[in-house]
């Protein structure tokens, strides 16, 4: 399909600015991968494997933290079925068919996180873990490529959507790979998972989205920050009465703010023109 990108919007980046972008990110990614070679391996810290809750319920182990991945398949679902009628059914989320690519990347891999994180959960080893975090990684990139079309520069983005994806798929590679050399470093996926977050931040502090909702993306990185408070918490949550554990909640906040996401898509309205 033929994009439609032309001219310069209200309040966007001119051409040079997104060449700016695109070389800041690709000398960010050349830096953090210059650390990964000079600093000492950073082993992932005890707190985020050790789960408090491990009770098993209908012959199913760590019950509660496998069953609390299905939103994930739901909301991943929905949110494809809603880019396949955006522009149909769905008219303003988007002013271009080819802006819905990197929404579509980032709800297949919230689908398939509920795949990758209950398999891990149902016998949780480093094996499994790799299947939890490679859709997080696709998912975490996928959302900082949608956020630079909609506030940098459309084509920027775009071209940015698959060095992205590789990135976020490398990190867990490498971090596998790490583990089976018996020299774990957790440093790059951290990076990428942390790293996209604030890059996502800072975009939406500068540069105002082409469409109305922007202020939403706050909403899902806030709600996002209180899921991985939950899994830090995970123990002390658990022992405030043995119902529920923070690591359970931390998947049902995470999804929570994956619908959060997919609401500001639905409601919003384009403003001006993509770049």
């Amino acid at each position: 399909m033929r994009s439609r990108f032309a001219g310069q919007g209200e309040g966007q980046c001119n051409v040079n600015s997104a060449r700016r972008w695109i070389i800041g990110l690709c000398g960010l990614a050349l830096a953090l991968a210059v650390a990964v070679a000079a600093l000492p391996p950073l082993p992932e810290p005890p707190m985020f494997r050790g789960l408090a809750d491990d009770r098993a319920f209908f012959g199913i182990a760590s019950f509660l933290n496998v069953i609390s991945n299905a939103p994930f398949l739901l909301i991943g679902g929905w949110g494809l079925y809603f880019l396949a009628r955006a522009g149909t059914r769905q008219p303003g989320a988007f002013t271009d068919p080819l802006e819905k690519w990197p929404y579509a990347c980032c709800f297949l891999a919230i689908a398939l996180v509920s795949a990758g994180s209950a398999y891990y959960h149902l016998r949780p080893d480093g094996a499994r873990l790799m299947w939890d975090r490679l859709p997080m990684g696709l998912g975490f990139m996928s959302l900082l490529a949608a956020v630079v079309v909609e506030r940098v520069s459309a084509k920027a983005g775009l071209r940015l959507l698959l060095p992205l994806l590789l990135a976020g798929a490398g990190s867990v590679i490498y971090w596998r790979w790490s583990v089976l050399r018996g020299t774990e470093n957790i440093f790059p996926y951290a990076a990428v998972q942390y790293g996209s977050i604030a890059a996502v931040l800072a975009i939406a502090v500068l540069f105002p989205s082409r469409y109305t909702r922007g202020n939403d993306i706050f909403g899902v990185v806030a709600i996002y920050a209180a899921a991985k408070a939950a899994e830090v918490l995970d123990a002390e949550i658990y022992a405030l009465g043995h119902v529920v554990s923070g690591h359970t909640l931390k998947h049902l906040l995470a999804a929570l703010a994956a619908w959060w996401l997919l609401r500001m898509l639905q409601l919003r309205r384009p403003q001006y023109s993509p770049v």
